[in-house]
């Protein structure tokens, strides 16, 4: 299959990651002004030494502005996406400035989520596995699995915010791998805009890196999972078999799906209340059995990677084999949350 590559598509690429550099320099400074500063051991789980600017929210907020003003011809009716998305970062702000109860900021992402349904954005996937199921089953089913996906994904990607330069590196090869997929099932509005997103996660991941100059935030992390749930039930596999590339989104986002039910399994099964922040995430895990900061977030930058390829490969096997590939990582997902929640390494 020849595919007609778009040069547009690395002009978007360059523009994010311009735009996010001049963004983040602008959003460093006003963080500083207004105090948006997170302090050294604010909270138990932190473990930066020096005071950060929450800005990484902000910065996001005016690539995606002026990428929109740019690009919108390019990103086509993605406008879709991008407003119930800054109802995630108003939500976000707040809770960056002053902390917001779970259960309020779990209302708003759901009616997010919903705003976004009522704009005929959300997954397909119950009618396409159980073709004889009745209708309005099935639309039931599906509505349920956008909310719990978009909600899910959201806070996923908030929790695995875990250290400098995690999530971004994380939302990178995510955001690569959907322009890639989007590309070629010859969605060339959504393949302009993840193109424009990697390269904006890119030059935000400039000054996450350690040491960081800048935090996400909550305004930052829950933005982004929401976008990249968001943008990956647009995807459709026009060009390849949907019972051998239905769970493709979900391979490419596996890391941070992997990340918070490790820690929802570790707080439930310890009698935590899921949502208080602590220790327990992926990365800590790694640090704990010995494997040093750096290399722990390269292992979970490398993860991410192999889950993109592998789901990849899916597409262009078999209906059968593709969905034991699937089957088998979920297995073996399975198997390292036991290996790393175990009492012997894990209290």
């Amino acid at each position: 299959m020849k595919i007609d590559f778009p040069v547009s598509i690395f002009q978007g690429v360059a523009l994010g990651l311009v735009f996010a550099v001049l963004a983040s320099m602008i959003a460093i400074a006003y963080a500083r002004r207004v105090g948006l500063i997170d302090a050294p051991g604010g909270e138990p789980h932190k473990i930066h030494t020096q005071p950060t600017p929450i800005a990484g929210g902000i910065a996001l907020l005016i690539v995606l502005f002026f990428g929109w003003i740019v690009k919108q011809n390019d990103f086509g009716d993605l406008w879709k996406v991008l407003l119930p998305a800054l109802i995630i970062f108003a939500v976000g702000i707040r809770d960056d400035f002053h902390r917001v109860r779970f259960w309020v900021k779990l209302v708003i992402e759901i009616f997010a989520a919903v705003l976004l349904i009522s704009f005929g954005v959300q997954v397909h996937v119950i009618e396409v596995i159980f073709e004889g199921i009745p209708v309005p089953v099935a639309d039931a089913l599906d509505l349920a699995i956008t909310v719990l996906w978009l909600v899910g994904m959201t806070n996923a990607y908030n929790f695995v915010d875990s250290t400098d330069g995690l999530v971004l590196g994380i939302a990178v090869i995510t955001s690569i791998f959907l322009a890639f997929t989007s590309l070629f099932s010859e969605q060339t509005n959504l393949a302009h805009f993840m193109a424009f997103l990697a390269g904006a996660c890119y030059g935000l991941y400039y000054f996450n890196s350690y040491p960081a100059r800048l935090f996400l935030g909550d305004s930052g992390a829950l933005t982004l999972g929401f976008l990249l749930a968001a943008t990956s039930m647009l995807y459709n596999p026009r060009v390849f078999p949907q019972p051998s590339s239905w769970f493709v989104p979900v391979m490419i986002l596996g890391l941070p799906i992997f990340d918070i039910l490790l820690v929802t399994f570790s707080r439930l099964r310890r009698g935590r209340p899921i949502y208080q922040a602590d220790r327990s995430h992926t990365f800590h895990r790694l640090v704990a059995i010995g494997i040093p900061p750096n290399q722990a977030v390269m292992m979970l930058h490398l993860a991410s990677l192999l889950l993109g390829c592998l789901a990849f490969i899916a597409m262009n096997l078999s209906p059968l084999i593709s969905n034991l590939l699937f089957i088998s990582t979920i297995l073996t997902g399975i198997g390292l949350i036991v290996y790393l929640d175990d009492r012997k390494r894990w209290h």
